[in-house]
């Protein structure tokens, strides 16, 4: 738990600190407030599917970003959505009315925003530590078969690769 969370830390900074994430989730929440034309003070949770993907959409061409381009190849999908808005709602700091807690204003957005691309991107470096670590275990274990090396080599051959290839990937979450 202690690496995924310092992972999704690293992950969070460097969304809320990037210009192009800030700049993509202010254009499209100038979108979603103009499908309504501006009737509302906010966002409507029927709106975030389709604001997941103009985001991606700004964040891998627009304007790409390197986190959302390496770890996020296709938009969010509805679960994830959803999830990012439950845990918004779930922490707004005012209380609001029940139709205010639907909507969520540009501050809320941009939450959401971070938490489900935070969520997209820590779950799929996650993917490709447990994709990799496998493959190169095999690789040297048959290696270290064929060459008819000591358990103790080739165990300290497998550790190594293995803590290289989490090292790598946690390394590279800081965008």
């Amino acid at each position: 738990m202690g690496i995924s969370q310092s992972a999704t830390k690293r992950v969070t900074s460097a969304l809320v600190n990037s210009s192009q994430f800030n700049s993509a989730c202010d254009s499209v929440y100038s979108q979603c407030l103009s499908l309504t034309q501006e009737a509302y003070p906010g966002v409507f949770p029927y709106q975030l599917l389709n604001a997941a993907a103009n985001l991606h959409q700004h964040l891998t061409s627009l304007r790409p970003h390197p986190l959302i381009l390496r770890w996020v190849p296709h938009p969010p999908a509805r679960s994830q959505v959803d999830s990012a808005f439950r845990f918004v709602t779930r922490h707004q700091d005012n209380p609001r009315s029940d139709e205010e807690a639907l909507l969520l204003d540009s501050s809320d957005f941009r939450e959401w925003a971070v938490v489900l691309f935070s969520d997209a991107v820590v779950g799929n470096a996650g993917k490709a530590v447990l994709q990799r670590v496998p493959l190169g275990v095999l690789g040297i274990a048959g290696i270290g078969a064929a060459a008819r090396r000591g358990k103790e080599v080739v165990g300290a051959a497998i550790g190594v690769y293995a803590l290289g290839m989490a090292t790598s990937i946690y390394l590279s979450l800081s965008g």
